[in-house]
């Protein structure tokens, strides 16, 4: 079955980076999109940043845009999120996402149980 599990949150102060990992399992990485969202506390989940199954065209939430960058390793099945220039409004339950086709138009399933990221001083 479909596994996502995240890796590389923590506690960053403002201003600091973290390059979070998603290592997924049980089926062909390199046919789906792929997605990174996060949930603050009392805050519905939001997309930050998604990519298209060759990693040639991503899209990223306004929030975000300019200081996340999004990539992936098809080789090794691993999706990342590069976050530079973090601030306290990035503090959130940070989780990964399979597509259901190549592009991100065709929606996500599953979720990764998730990893924490904390920006605080």
């Amino acid at each position: 079955q479909v596994q996502l599990v995240e890796s590389g949150g923590g506690l960053v102060q403002p201003g600091g980076s973290l390059r979070l990992s998603c290592a997924a399992s049980g089926f062909t990485f390199s046919t789906y999109a792929m997605s990174w969202w996060r949930q603050a506390p009392g805050k519905k989940s939001e997309m930050v940043a998604q990519i298209r199954n060759d990693g040639q065209l991503t899209d990223y939430a306004l929030s975000v845009k300019g200081r996340f960058y999004i990539s992936r390793d098809n080789f090794n099945n691993t999706l990342f999120l590069q976050m530079n220039n973090l601030n306290t409004e990035d503090t959130a339950l940070y989780r990964c996402r399979k597509g259901t086709g190549e592009n991100w138009y065709s929606g996500f399933e599953a979720w990764g149980q998730g990893t924490q990221v904390t920006v605080s001083s």
